[in-house]
């Protein structure tokens, strides 16, 4: 047995725990502790693959040694490796979360959480488009339960308006997508990546369908003009939800991204002019969206949207340099956005809102969470010497380098607008002072505010702030990898011969 035989265990694993613990009552304790193993033991699996794979190395498997074509490849490289340790660490901390909150405590919680990591752990390591397909549907299924799952009774009719727009565009986009995979085997007669490798590049009408798919993935990626979907869906569920999804979904749409223009493209520089329009446009569009809202997650859903143009602008650049500050901004902004939702959800789930008018005053007996929410917000702003602050200079670096002066304006001014709306949130949760007389409490919060929040609720949260302060002081690691498996995407041939070969 190799190693690259146990790639298909990443999705074979947490379907299994899916099964086994659909079948635990109501109550049943076991199935929270099932999913927590297995989760931890997922995230130290994937952190010996980036061990592995740090020399730019990448495994490929035919699932059961059946013919290319008819198994299903696995291929991991040191970007899907390291996409893996984010999501896995990302999946604990939003479990643990959810588990100290009323939404782990629900029955279906911890099949559906294993079903999504195993759609989210096929998707990064599959080696064709179509299976990828495959994977992101497998994720996106159990999804649909987590947007509205509340215990009985205690459902909201804004998690149900969340799920009637999520669900029918998220069956649209994969029909989109499917579509264009279709376009790409009816004209070249494959699917398989290795196969591809360079299609897009040399025919026009492999390009078209191609080019299809990628623009379904950048509808679920939230580029705008379609970015308005995450930014109302997003809030409508529970804060675990909420966190959860913010570090796996677009993520995954992000990573296929990178990878199908990387192989099939090989980088044709023709395109990429199309990306540095429309993702700058995000950047702008999705800050601004944030700054006429009133509660904490739809302003930080609005960033998200604003923080995925940053991301996407490496792939639109297509230098080692631009490809690496991307990959670094991707798994950077996917810690400290998750980290921002679990502490204010922390503060949501105890005082029962995330209305900044409501919360004002309330909670200054929070140091830890203040803590963890004013690290993350420095760090997504891009203020040194947090992990935020490493990405977007190589980022910015990178697009002057290209001679694109006016993205790195663009992003340099968003940075600005955004620290302003992370102040907005500190201010009005953690510092502005309001009397009782002015504005009057809840019930809710009266009786909150007579203790402190829950321990558990916290650490989530401040465990990420605390990863992305080390992200900061120690950003040279975490860049020499993602410079490394840059340099697999800028050339693919080790990628398509591992695939070949296998």
């Amino acid at each position: 047995m190799t190693l690259a035989s146990l790639l298909p265990l990443f999705v074979a694993i947490p379907l299994t725990v899916a099964g086994i613990t659909a079948a635990a009552p109501a109550r049943a304790n076991w199935a929270r502790v099932l999913l927590m193993v297995t989760l931890s033991l997922q995230l130290v699996a994937s952190i010996a693959l980036v061990w592995h794979l740090r020399d730019g190395s990448v495994l490929a498997h035919q699932v059961s040694g059946w013919a290319p074509g008819i198994a299903i490849p696995f291929v991991a490289d040191l970007l899907s490796a390291l996409m893996l340790v984010v999501t896995s660490l990302l999946a604990v901390t939003c479990s643990a979360f959810a588990i100290a909150s009323t939404t782990g405590n629900v029955r279906l919680y911890a099949p559906l959480t294993a079903g999504l990591v195993a759609g989210v752990n096929g998707a990064l390591l599959t080696g064709d488009i179509f299976n990828m397909f495959v994977f992101i549907e497998v994720m996106l299924l159990p999804s649909y339960g987590l947007l509205i799952l509340a215990k009985r009774g205690q459902g909201t009719l804004a998690s149900h308006a969340g799920s009637r727009l999520y669900v029918p565009f998220n069956l649209f986009v994969s029909t989109l997508f499917l579509s264009g995979v279709a376009l790409v085997y009816g004209v070249a007669g494959t699917v398989n990546l290795a196969e591809l490798a360079g299609t897009a590049k040399e025919d026009t009408l492999v390009a078209a369908g191609a080019g299809l798919a990628l623009a379904a993935l950048c509808m679920k990626a939230a580029v705008i003009p379609t970015h308005g979907w995450l930014a109302r869906a997003y809030p409508s569920t529970s804060p675990a939800i909420t966190a959860l999804f913010s570090g796996l979904h677009t993520k995954v749409a992000i990573y296929a991204i990178y990878r199908i223009y990387a192989v099939m493209f090989d980088g044709d520089q023709r395109y990429l002019w199309i990306g540095l329009v429309f993702f700058t446009l995000t950047m702008i569009i999705g800050v601004l969206g944030a700054v006429g809202e009133d509660t904490t997650r739809s302003i930080l859903a609005f960033h998200m949207v604003s923080q995925i143009g940053y991301i996407l602008l490496g792939v639109a650049l297509f230098t080692p340099v631009g490809l690496a500050a991307g990959i670094f901004y991707l798994l950077h902004h996917m810690i400290v956005k998750a980290s921002l939702f679990l502490s204010t959800g922390a503060i949501e789930e105890h005082y029962g809102t995330n209305k900044l008018q409501e919360l004002q005053a309330r909670i200054r007996r929070e140091p830890l969470i203040a803590l963890s929410f004013i690290i993350a917000a420095l760090s997504l702003a891009g203020l040194p010497p947090f992990s935020g602050f490493v990405a977007k200079l190589t980022l910015i670096v990178a697009t002057v380098e290209e001679g694109h002066l006016w993205v790195a304006v663009a992003a340099l001014a968003v940075s600005l607008i955004t620290l302003m709306s992370m102040l907005k949130i500190w201010n009005a949760v953690f510092v502005s002072h309001r009397s009782d007389e002015e504005y009057p409490p809840s019930e809710r919060i009266k009786v909150a505010r007579r203790t402190h929040v829950p321990v558990a609720l916290v650490i989530p949260g401040a465990v990420l702030a605390a990863i992305t302060l080390g992200l900061g002081l120690g950003g040279e690691l975490l860049y020499n990898l993602a410079a490394v498996a840059a340099q697999g995407l800028m050339d693919t041939s080790g990628y398509v011969e591992a695939v070949l070969g296998s």
